[in-house]
């Protein structure tokens, strides 16, 4: 099920009407309906990976159950890699099993022995890297004893499958989202008006922003070999308005919606592409896989510890394999490598964490060295961004070679000058609430009343007037 679809719109304020008015004197009545809402939410788009959720959730419960009485430290080493091998086992199958065969094939072909073994006509269930991770995290902090494994399956089962969040994140640890199914839960006005706001916002970036890029962006991809440099640049910008729209905007309705029903999930993107560095791009960027892998992985192979090497070494295993979580593709890998790059000279002179604060802070512009940053920045993370959006090495490389080609300096073929507009006005949007936690939160300030109600109407407007027929999937459902 689509956030942006008619079947989200009846299912929202069924289960909304159901949750606050049927169940809301019964708090296991309440998780038991998330779970029921969050089966259903799942199963519209394929009931039968409903088992994959079910059984790892099962697997989970009891490994968490028994890591937490079981004192010999050989066996709890057991469990935990127990859990690890069957989530990472269904993620590895489902996802990358192509991926190894064809590599495996074309390695032993370069050696001149064909090698013929038939691919699998493989469906990717959806969501499966996030719920893989969110649950994964349940059971590593239960083994280093940092959380208390819940003996209740119902809640259990409603952390694991929470329907605003399942398929597409924010990736929720245990230790924050768990022990909110336990607290009595009563409906709060102001909480739920902010609510829609940020569900509104995050289907504007979606709708209006993103597939408006995105059509743009797929016609530039797909026709680069016929297209000059400089309309090849204008596509990649496409892409990086697209993905963040797009992204950032399944991010902000599933806050948005949690928050209808009593519940804080964690910001997820927080205005990235004012990042003054890459280190800060990623302070900012997708922030609940970012600290996943810094707590689960960079963390547990030595961070920043150890000598030089070992330092370098780490840097490039969480970013190699941060790519690879986002598909079974050599670009992605490649994406990865290329943001290792950049991010290594700020680490290796410890200038990683200059930019802690937010960019321009109690004032209404930058001043000329952080617009440089700035600019700079968002430069480097549309040039990675070509690898992420290309189909393969080949063209991707192809792509940068005609950028780079006198060709860049001709007039764009393509130039939609709406949508240069239409951006214009959402970077305008994000800048003055940058230091707030969405674009559309409510403006306090009772002088920008009118500019408040004026800027709901005009981003409600959009979404009425952009929104198409047709139902655009989200970019990450893919991961």
């Amino acid at each position: 099920m689509l956030f942006n679809s008619i079947d989200f719109a009846i299912f929202l304020p069924i289960v909304f009407i159901l949750y606050w008015f049927l169940t809301k004197h019964n708090l296991k009545l309440q998780n038991f309906l998330i779970v029921l809402a969050s089966y259903l939410f799942y199963g519209w788009w394929d009931w039968r990976f409903l088992s994959l959720i079910l059984f790892s959730t099962i697997v989970d419960y009891f490994v968490g159950v028994k890591l937490n009485t079981e004192q010999n430290q050989s066996k709890r080493k057991v469990l935990l890699w127990l859990s690890i091998g069957i989530n990472l086992g269904f993620l590895a199958f489902f996802k990358y099993y192509n991926f190894f065969l064809d590599n495996f094939i074309t390695a032993f072909s370069f050696f001149g022995n064909d090698i013929n073994i038939d691919s699998l006509d493989i469906i990717l269930p959806v969501g499966i890297s996030f719920y893989t991770f969110q649950t994964l995290s349940y059971t590593i902090d239960i083994y280093r004893k940092k959380l208390k494994p819940t003996k209740d399956f119902i809640i259990f089962s409603a952390y694991v499958s929470f329907f605003p969040q399942l398929v597409a994140g924010p990736i929720e640890r245990a230790t924050h989202l768990l022990p909110q199914f336990y607290k009595k839960r009563t409906f709060n006005h102001s909480k739920a008006i902010d609510g829609l706001r940020q569900i509104l916002w995050g289907l504007f970036k979606k709708i209006v922003i993103a597939d408006n890029c995105a059509q743009f962006a797929n016609q530039i991809f797909n026709n680069s070999s016929e297209m000059n440099g400089s309309t090849l640049v204008l596509g990649a910008v496409f892409f990086t308005f697209q993905i963040y729209g797009d992204f950032s905007g399944y991010s902000d309705i599933a806050i948005g919606t949690s928050r209808l029903f009593g519940f804080n999930l964690n910001q997820n993107f927080a205005f990235p592409y004012f990042s003054r560095d890459i280190a800060e791009f990623w302070r900012r960027w997708h922030i609940s896989l970012s600290t996943w892998f810094r707590d689960y992985l960079y963390i547990p192979l030595g961070g920043s510890r150890g000598n030089t090497w070992s330092k370098i070494r780490n840097i490039f295993i969480i970013f190699t394999v941060s790519g690879f979580w986002h598909g079974a593709n050599w670009t992605f890998i490649a994406w990865g490598l290329l943001n290792a790059i950049y991010f290594l000279p700020l680490f290796l002179t410890s200038n990683n964490r200059n930019n802690i604060e937010i960019v321009a802070k109690g004032k209404l512009l930058p001043n000329l060295k952080d617009f440089s940053n700035i600019l700079l920045t968002f430069s480097l993370t549309v040039l990675a961004w070509i690898f992420f959006r290309a189909e393969n090495i080949h063209h991707a490389l192809s792509y940068f070679a005609t950028i780079f080609s006198p060709s860049l300096f001709k007039c764009p073929e393509i130039f939609p000058s709406g949508l240069f507009l239409l951006i214009l006005f959402f970077i305008a949007i994000e800048w003055i609430n940058r230091n707030k936690q969405y674009g559309l939160e409510k403006l306090n300030n009772k002088k920008l009343k009118l500019l408040d109600t004026l800027l709901l109407f005009i981003v409600f407007w959009s979404i009425v007037i952009w929104n198409s027929s047709k139902e655009v999937e989200f970019i990450y459902f893919q991961f």
